[in-house]
């Protein structure tokens, strides 16, 4: 049975978590993976979709964060540019991009006749994390067919945590990581708002983690690396925020990771992306001029905690998610779960 953080008596923050502790807790929000594993090959595809349905028809209002740049992502220039996200996001491989990108263009177009025609062209939005160490990243695996399976699969409810989907090769802190979520809700106005987070872990050196508890795991065999890893996260919210405010939100995710011992070193490809499901951003507004709903400043300091707090459970979420694995050439990673089954607080 899969684990996750609160099962060994750990907790990050204050706030309380959705009900199912996930970004799908964000109302319209689901997730899927698509996971490849055989001999050499550890990798694939999650998939991340705001609502279900056209994105193109009906964008999604979004900002990025780029905390270290060193990373290889489609669509986040654009994304900077404009707020707002047109298509689902995909998270895969360094060298799965440009896949993922052909994927989202060949579904963008399918679906809508007049791109590249009547009106403009489409920007998928790619993210990407380095598996090379446990996966034949070479071997370039991942095909649309991948890509397609994914985003087909793509459900509310539960979602699969540990080396599954983009995280099926991913390493952290020197232990085993993946994909982790979490979520916190809140009131404004009386009504009960969320905010999850999705993370893609494949960053921190061996040593640095600290747990919410204050203790530092470090893996079995460790040895001295620098900090040449990544991690995406997606934030997802119902509360309606305008593209500088969910920047402001998207940066707080940088918190969570500070909080695990994280410094965004040098070869590191830190990137956060948020997006709000309300008031999506009709394509064919017909008006010069639309309403805008958007959070009082002065209550945004929720989210920001919500934001912090996500983003370190669903690392370590994450970790205690994924079994010990030996992948390409030998290469191993234990479990952090593993750890503190036999290291009980």
């Amino acid at each position: 049975m899969i684990q996750r953080l609160r099962d060994f008596g750990l907790t990050c923050g204050i706030l309380q978590p959705g009900p199912l502790n996930a970004i799908t807790d964000v109302p319209g929000v689901r997730v899927a993976h698509r996971t490849l594993r055989q001999g050499d090959i550890h990798t694939g595809f999650t998939a991340v979709l705001p609502h279900d349905g056209n994105l193109f028809r009906r964008k999604v209002r979004a900002a990025v964060d780029v905390i270290n740049g060193f990373g290889k992502s489609a669509g986040l220039i654009q994304l900077a540019e404009l707020g707002q996200i047109e298509t689902p996001l995909l998270l895969g491989n360094t060298l799965s991009v440009g896949t993922g990108f052909d994927a989202l263009v060949t579904r963008a177009l399918a679906a809508n006749a007049d791109i590249g025609r009547e009106t403009g062209t489409v920007n998928p939005v790619v993210l990407e994390c380095n598996d090379g160490y446990l996966s034949d990243i070479r071997a370039r695996a991942l095909t649309e067919a991948d890509a397609f399976a994914a985003l087909d699969a793509a459900a509310s409810g539960p979602v699969a945590e540990g080396a599954v989907g983009a995280g099926t090769g991913m390493s952290a802190f020197g232990f085993k990581g993946g994909i982790g979520t979490a979520s916190r809700r809140f009131d404004l106005d009386g009504t009960e708002q969320r905010l999850g987070v999705l993370a893609l872990a494949n960053f921190g050196a061996a040593g640095d983690l600290v747990l919410p508890d204050g203790r530092r795991p470090v893996p079995p065999e460790a040895k001295p690396q620098g900090e040449r890893g990544s991690v995406i996260l997606i934030l997802a919210t119902d509360v309606p925020l305008e593209s500088r405010q969910l920047h402001r939100v998207a940066r707080r995710g940088g918190a969570g990771l500070a909080r695990l011992g994280a410094f965004w070193g040098h070869g590191s490809g830190d990137i956060a992306v948020a997006f709000t499901t309300a008031d999506p951003i009709d394509h064919d507004e017909p008006k010069d001029l639309v309403p805008l709903r958007a959070l009082n400043e002065s209550r945004i300091d929720t989210l920001f905690r919500a934001a912090a707090e996500a983003t370190q459970e669903a690392v370590l979420n994450a970790l205690v998610a994924a079994p010990a694995t030996t992948g390409r050439d030998g290469h191993h990673r234990p479990s952090l779960g593993d750890w503190l089954r036999a290291n009980p607080a």
